[in-house]
């Protein structure tokens, strides 16, 4: 153990000891001593009692709290990210509005192309 530990003990036994050589040698008779002594415990258990209350309570409310600020964390990280995915949507949608144009253009091309060669074969 170490110095400090060592020196804690000591400082409560001392105290423990000095208690109970302080009820055995009360004035008072035993009855009053364990009474009295019966009154404090109940007084420090209801101290007790009412600090877990407390405790509990802080702490129902704070995991409350928690709860909700993730839960409004949560719903904004879905909002931004349904926002992005439908922005990605419309940028695709665009893109592709886009090459079927070209692919239509490339068609049409293709079919001129074809006629211009049908048109020499048939004039050679």
């Amino acid at each position: 153990m170490s110095k400090s530990s060592n020196t804690l003990l000591a400082l409560v036994l001392g105290g423990a000891i000095g208690a109970a050589a302080g009820i055995l040698y009360a004035p008072e008779k035993g009855t009053k001593t364990r009474k009295d002594l019966s009154k404090k415990a109940k007084k420090e258990q209801e101290k007790l009692v009412k600090q877990l209350k407390e405790t509990r309570e802080s702490l129902t409310d704070n995991a409350q709290q928690a709860k909700l600020s993730f839960e409004e964390k949560l719903n904004s990280t879905i909002s931004t990210a349904s926002h992005k995915a439908d922005d990605v949507i419309a940028t695709l949608e665009s893109k592709l509005a886009e090459l079927r144009l070209q692919n239509a253009k490339l068609q049409k091309d293709a079919t001129v192309e074809k006629a211009k060669v049908k048109t020499e074969k048939a004039l050679s």
